[in-house]
């Protein structure tokens, strides 16, 4: 059964508030951001191939810098949707395309998420093959506040609330069935695949992770995912086993 990673670079980015160059296609450590995550897909033993949904308008430019970087493993390239969960969709029928027909798994990644770590692709590959999906969650680090309808205010428990983070994934056949019955409802505005899944009865399972697999959102999102890249690089070595 084929793994496949979705990369998704649709977004425009605009609450980084750069209005020519996408947050995805930002240079940290002298590479674009998608550069770096793809990078990591490109070199897991267990992921076959990669297929990234992208703002059209720079598809060249992901192009070249595929070729640039040497980055293997890139099965096709999208244009992005007008949210999240549309290119989300586009990805999907591209991977349904490649694979013919056969079953597959799929992991579901943001473009701005370059500190992901080998080992949590491969637990989210073994944790999908054994029970249908896998969300990558992290724990909370500061303290919960849940504001309710009334105006009053419930505070649970920090280590009974955790964040989902990516990647997020599953077969292939089943998340299409959700995608296609989100777009026979008419609905575009699911956040990510793990709340169209669960909204449309699928139970979910999660992984726990502890790494820096932070998401680039701001300038020091920016900043803080280069010191963690150079510090990686001159302080360790990745391991893919």
């Amino acid at each position: 059964m084929k793994k496949i990673a979705l990369i998704l670079a649709g977004g425009k980015g605009l609450r980084m508030h750069t209005n020519s160059v996408p947050k995805q296609f930002l240079e940290i450590d002298d590479k674009p951001v998608i550069i770096h995550t793809m990078d990591v897909f490109s070199k897991h033993p267990q992921v076959d191939g990669i297929i990234v949904a992208c703002l059209e308008g720079w598809i060249p430019f992901l192009k070249e810098n595929i070729m640039r970087y040497g980055i293997n493993k890139v099965v096709s390239i999208v244009p992005g949707g007008d949210t999240g969960q549309d290119s989300i969709y586009h990805a999907l029928c591209a991977a349904r395309e490649y694979v013919g027909g056969e079953e597959a798994i799929v992991l579901v990644h943001d473009a701005v998420r370059p500190l992901i770590d080998p080992k949590t692709i491969k637990e989210n590959i073994v944790m999908a093959e054994r029970h249908g999906n896998c969300i990558t969650c992290a724990h909370v680090m500061e303290t919960p506040i849940m504001r309710q309808s009334d105006g009053t205010m419930n505070f649970p428990n920090r280590w009974d609330v955790i964040v989902a983070r990516a990647p997020q994934t599953f077969r292939l056949s089943e998340l299409l069935s959700g995608h296609e019955q989100a777009l026979t409802d008419g609905r575009h505005d699911f956040l990510d695949s793990c709340t169209l899944m669960a909204y449309y009865g699928y139970d979910m399972t999660t992984l726990i992770e502890f790494e820096d697999n932070l998401k680039i959102t701001t300038f020091e999102d920016l900043l803080l995912a280069e010191t963690i890249l150079r510090m990686r690089r001159e302080n360790t070595t990745t391991k893919y086993e």
